[in-house]
């Protein structure tokens, strides 16, 4: 039998329900960071938590939902304002409404979504992102690469089957001058939130291969026919310094047309979309050659010109020449018997100081020379003992070692960090160690 005093846990949830659709019977503002954001049915769950600003601890969670009644109308406004998705890590500010069922508890009813304020928090997180590249010099580091004159062997960051790659391609092969272009495509996920790790991986591979002395000019990233909602993937500090220190110009088409990407202001080059880019290097070839156009006629005026100014000289000079011929011809006949008089007195008198001269020197040679060798064998002497008091081998035999991290010695411990793998080389064999 049931006790009068008893409480099922039906009635019980009745009884929390009615308590807080009494106390709380309007709708709250309420500041949080995303969890979790996933869309079911057209409905949007959601997990709302709070951190610690010092220690980053949580201090508070719920679950949140949209009903598509209402997420129907909100997502496109937030999206549409904001340029980005709702996802995790995401700042956000709620009007929401309690609601607690009886079957599956409590919950915070979402009814609107201002995107303003997240806004405000992308851009400060940009701004910050920019602000620590700026101090760490690399913000600018693209811009002051030079495009190669003659660009045409293109590494292509892009995803296989986008329609955006397509495009580039077909721009490239199919463009008025029939220049030729070699392209090589490193796939990558261009949305979501494995964006960063691929492209970094992709440049990562381009880099291998320009060590294998496979030389590319330039770096496309491009990206067409996905969401212009999600472009989160391309404000991140760890891809912004990555194409920073790349050491090939970087072309950005991801297109989207709001606002640039971080990605976008530390490219060596901005553009909007996958053909953008492909104009921009048939564009740039165009240049190079009609300044080779411009520089041929140039050349060719100036030989022309040239030409004719030298043939009006030489038929002056033509008339001109016998009659100069023959009054130089009489001076110089005179000139030389004079000279040829003083020769013959000035060699007699050389040649007898210059055979006095080389018999003093015969007999002071052997002297000289027997000087020199025994200097110079004494100066060998000495370097090849210094040369053998640095063997570094006479070190390590004397029981030292010598330390070296990616191939060079380390003289600091300074130098070093957690993580680090070091090599130490002893007078036999070495020691691989890893830095604690």
């Amino acid at each position: 039998m049931r006790d009068e005093n008893h409480l099922t846990l039906f009635e019980l949830n009745r009884l929390v329900k009615e308590v807080i659709e009494y106390e709380m019977p309007n709708e709250y503002w309420v500041e949080a960071e995303l969890s979790e954001c996933r869309e079911t049915r057209g409905h949007c769950y959601m997990e709302l938590i709070q951190k610690d600003p010092q220690t980053a601890t949580p201090v508070a969670r719920a679950s949140a939902k949209c009903w598509a009644s209402k997420w129907m109308l909100v997502r496109p406004y937030f999206e549409r304002t904001t340029g980005q998705r709702l996802s995790a890590g995401m700042k956000v500010l709620l009007k929401v409404y309690p609601q607690f069922h009886e079957a599956f508890g409590f919950s915070w009813i979402v009814t609107d979504i201002d995107p303003t304020y997240t806004l405000g928090d992308m851009a400060k997180k940009r701004q910050e992102i920019i602000r620590q590249l700026k101090e760490e010099g690399v913000f600018d580091l693209q811009k002051e690469l030079h495009l190669p004159l003659f660009c045409q062997n293109i590494a292509v960051i892009s995803s296989e089957n986008a329609a955006g790659y397509g495009d580039f391609c077909s721009q490239l092969a199919g463009n008025p001058h029939g220049f030729k272009f070699r392209t090589q495509l490193f796939p990558a996920i261009m949305q979501g939130e494995e964006v960063e790790q691929s492209i970094i991986a992709a440049l990562e591979k381009i880099y291998s291969s320009e060590c294998r002395n496979y030389k590319f000019d330039c770096v496309v990233i491009i990206r067409g026919g996905g969401a212009t909602s999600d472009m989160s993937g391309f404000d991140t500090l760890a891809l912004a310094e990555n194409v920073a220190n790349f050491p090939l110009p970087i072309i950005t088409g991801i297109g989207h047309d709001r606002d640039e990407s971080i990605l976008d202001m530390v490219s060596h080059t901005r553009v909007k979309t996958p053909t953008a880019a492909a104009e921009f290097l048939i564009d740039h070839l165009e240049r190079v050659l009609n300044a080779l156009n411009n520089s041929q006629d140039q050349l060719a005026r100036l030989a022309q010109q040239k030409l004719t100014y030298y043939k009006s000289q030489f038929a002056a000079i033509a008339e001109l020449l016998p009659r100069l011929f023959s009054n130089v011809k009489v001076r110089q006949e005179a000139r030389l018997d004079i000279i040829y008089n003083r020769l013959i007195h000035s060699s007699s008198s050389k040649l007898s100081t210059l055979n006095s001269t080389l018999s003093t020197l015969e007999s002071r040679l052997p002297i000289v020379l027997e000087r020199r060798m025994l200097k110079e064998q004494h100066r060998l002497q000495l370097i090849e003992e210094k040369a053998k008091s640095l063997d570094p081998s006479l070190l390590l035999k004397r029981g030292y070692s010598i330390t070296l991290k990616d191939g060079k010695a380390i003289r600091d411990a300074g130098e070093l960090q957690s993580g680090d793998t070091i090599e130490t080389r002893l007078a036999n064999g070495t020691v691989q160690s890893t830095v604690k």
